[in-house]
């Protein structure tokens, strides 16, 4: 079933049968307690005159509906009163009856029975009959009829019904026409969000879904489309770029190999030559090697799952650390670990490790010999810090963003393939925290912010 045919169904053709199913409810209601009105003003009146038949002179049975001063007010809607005698014959009749007008005979009942109620049809309408049987202070049985006309009853169950039906008829097309525009406005707002999706799918990223200004949930939809779709272009553009980059950063070692290759295959060299375009080629063999490595790295990081579990900070760096003191020691530089702990986080810990590595790695790089390198891992607030600070040249305040894009070297920065930071970085947001350089006096610290888990606590360390 379509939207559209829901939105009908249940907006529309639902609520309109709910609707004629109250009013029939209603209607039945409001005739079953008009015609108990009726019925009750026939008892009330059954009693007063079963009391008062036999007051009169020489108890002579009368009716007193036919001696009453408003007689002539109430003759429209009054019941019709007959009194029978004990043989069933009539005995009286109120109002008086016409000179055509068949005399009816109706045998007395048992007095104790008490009242009888019942609906006749006659030519005129519908009527209702109450019969009474009522002793005489003879003790002879006399049986007292009112019947009342059931066309007023009748007359406003049919008022009813009419409001009963222009009211469904104004309720149906009232619904018809809400709903024929919200479908209207929902289709149109839905075809936006599928043109969009199929413009996604063809690969259009550039464009955002148009505005939507309902505040419901297909607006949301529309801003956490906009939203992904900017997230995509990104993401596309991110991709193409270290496309490029990484063809520029393989093409120019392959270059390099292919020139060397071609001029010690040109003519006959002496090993000596040979051997030193050998050793110059398994340089760039080497500096490929590490560039793919970097290369798998950031795929890796990215597309790994995260899986995140407790992870010691400390201990992480602690690790980290002691792996690079034989590295720190051939450069000259001092590896130093300061930490408070235990400082606790949820995340991954081989990917945390890389970043350390990474960190250690070109602060090692850039530091001068006899330097220190100190590696932090404390609490801040709610989040865990882990910085790297270094003794080197710093690094400038224009490029302390760019540092984290694949493939950018600092000018006159050490040999590398550029991609260290931008590992730390997406590590970094993986773990719903982020990277940057921090600014400092000299050398320069990078510093990673990731959030605790809660269960994390702060205490000195021997």
């Amino acid at each position: 079933m379509t939207l559209s045919a829901r939105l009908w169904l249940w907006g529309g053709v639902v609520p309109v049968l709910v609707v004629a199913a109250v009013f029939l409810v209603a209607d039945r209601a409001f005739h079953a307690a008009l015609e108990r009105s009726v019925d009750q003003a026939l008892l009330t009146q059954a009693a007063i005159e079963s009391v008062s038949l036999f007051d009169g002179p020489r108890n002579e049975p009368h009716l007193h509906m036919a001696t009453s001063p408003l007689v002539e007010t109430v003759r429209p809607f009054a019941p019709e009163g007959v009194l029978f005698g004990p043989d069933g014959a009539e005995v009286m009749r109120y109002p008086p009856p016409l000179a055509q007008a068949p005399v009816e005979r109706l045998p007395p009942g048992d007095p104790a029975t008490g009242p009888t109620l019942s609906t006749r049809e006659r030519a005129e309408g519908r009527e209702r009959v109450l019969a009474v049987t009522v002793r005489a202070p003879t003790g002879a049985p006399y049986t007292l009829r009112l019947t009342a006309s059931l066309a007023q009853v009748d007359a406003s169950a049919r008022g009813f019904h009419v409001i009963a039906l222009w009211a469904t008829g104004l309720t149906a097309v009232g619904l018809a026409v809400v709903q024929a525009l919200q479908g209207r406005g929902l289709r149109r707002r839905l075809a936006t969000l599928r043109g969009h999706l199929e413009a996604v799918r063809a690969g259009e990223l550039d464009r955002r879904p148009p505005k939507d200004t309902s505040q419901d949930e297909v607006s949301s939809i529309h801003d956490v489309l906009g939203q992904a779709t900017e997230r995509l272009r990104l993401a596309r553009d991110a991709r193409e770029r270290l496309l490029a980059d990484a063809a520029h950063e393989l093409r120019t070692p392959l270059s390099l190999m292919r020139t060397r290759l071609d001029l010690a295959l040109r003519r006959e060299r002496p090993p000596d030559e040979l051997k030193t375009a050998l050793h110059e080629t398994r340089e760039e063999v080497l500096r490929l090697s590490a560039l793919a490595t970097r290369l798998l790295d950031t795929a890796a990081s990215a597309r790994a799952p995260l899986e995140p579990s407790p992870v010691e900070l400390v201990e992480v760096a602690a690790a980290a650390t002691q792996h690079a003191q034989a590295l720190a020691a051939a450069a000259g530089v001092t590896l130093r670990l300061d930490a408070e702990g235990p400082v606790t986080v949820p995340g991954n810990r081989e990917m945390l490790r890389q970043v350390l590595d990474n960190l250690v790695s070109n602060a090692l790089k850039v530091s001068p010999r006899g330097a220190c390198v100190t590696v932090r891992a404390t609490l801040e607030g709610d989040h865990a810090r882990l910085a790297v600070r270094d003794e080197g040249p710093g690094i400038p305040a224009a490029d302390r963003e760019a540092v984290f894009e694949p493939f950018h070297r600092l000018r006159g920065g050490p040999p590398g393939t550029g991609l260290g930071l931008a590992i730390v970085r997406e590590v970094a947001q993986r773990h719903g925290g982020r990277a940057w350089v921090a600014d400092t006096p000299a050398g320069a610290e990078v510093v990673v912010s990731l959030p605790l888990t809660p269960g994390a606590t702060r205490a000195s360390i021997g």
